[in-house]
């Protein structure tokens, strides 16, 4: 399997002891990806600072293509994280940095490239939703993180794109959840699933829903846990729908759930989304 994230990337500033992570979503899939054995691609927006630098050089040391990448010359995206009495919050960051005047526009070689792989992820944070009909139109399967930055006419835009929806419910009741799902659903999304922090997590199919509960541990540090998760869920998901290896969707959501939730786990036992920290 052959997988990528097209979209966003950033260091995590940890602001009280002056380490930077990378991350974003989009980066962050295709890292949790490669830790989980498959081959991972990323195709995002570079700065010239010594962020992007970090992040460039840790992509590589992970053996992660980057070939089609792009570098301009400016401020790498990063986001401030600070300790607040206990937990970890953000608490500001650049909007992506360069990425805001250089977004992704996807050219006739780069969705050639893309048609190589199985599956592509990106994010709201991305900066690139105009661009996701070219994924879909090259008959490429496509997953979107809304994070928690949706409304209606916003899901109405994307989920018509997207194969898979994921909108962070952590503010919401499982009722509201489920309507919330209901809903991409309806507008077009295939899979659409909710995490709820230390709720768990709900799948909808278009006819039944499916609930996960985290496996607790004792979390050094929960960033990266629902991109981690989803990375999990759908890698296994995608696994046994091209393997034939479990006959019922049911069985096959239900297995996927409780393999994110066993490598979100895992994840909140790092710093940062995937460790690799510098001292800025």
């Amino acid at each position: 399997m052959r997988v990528i994230g097209v979209g966003d990337n950033v260091v995590d500033k940890y602001v009280y002891k002056r380490t930077m992570y990378p991350g974003g979503n989009a980066l962050n899939f295709s890292v949790y990806a490669k830790q989980l054995g498959v081959d991972a691609a990323y195709l995002g927006v570079f700065g010239d600072d010594a962020a992007a630098n970090h992040i460039i050089k840790t992509l590589k040391s992970l053996e992660i293509d980057i070939a089609h990448c792009r570098q301009h010359k400016g401020e790498n995206g990063y986001a401030a994280v600070d300790l607040v009495d206990g937990d970890r919050v953000f608490i500001g960051g650049n909007d992506g940095g360069i990425q805001k005047d250089h977004p992704v526009v996807l050219l006739e070689d780069d969705i050639e490239y893309i048609k190589t792989f199985e599956i592509a992820h990106s994010s709201v944070y991305s900066d690139m939703d105009a661009e996701l009909h070219k994924i879909k139109e090259a008959g490429v399967l496509l997953s979107y993180d809304f994070s928690n930055e949706y409304t209606d006419q916003k899901l109405k835009t994307v989920c018509k794109d997207v194969d898979i929806s994921l909108l962070s419910c952590g503010q919401l009741s499982e009722e509201e959840v489920e309507a919330l799902l209901i809903k991409a659903h309806s507008y077009g999304s295939r899979l659409s699933i909710g995490t709820m922090g230390s709720r768990g997590s709900v799948v909808y199919d278009g006819e039944n829903f499916y609930k996960q509960k985290p496996h607790f541990v004792k979390p050094v540090d929960t960033l990266g846990a629902g991109d981690s998760f989803f990375t999990a869920f759908i890698l296994h998901y995608l696994k046994g729908k091209k393997e034939k290896t479990i006959i019922s969707q049911a069985d096959l959501i239900k297995t996927s759930l409780e393999k994110g939730a066993e490598f979100a786990a895992k994840t909140c036992l790092v710093d940062g989304a995937f460790g690799h920290g510098l001292i800025y």
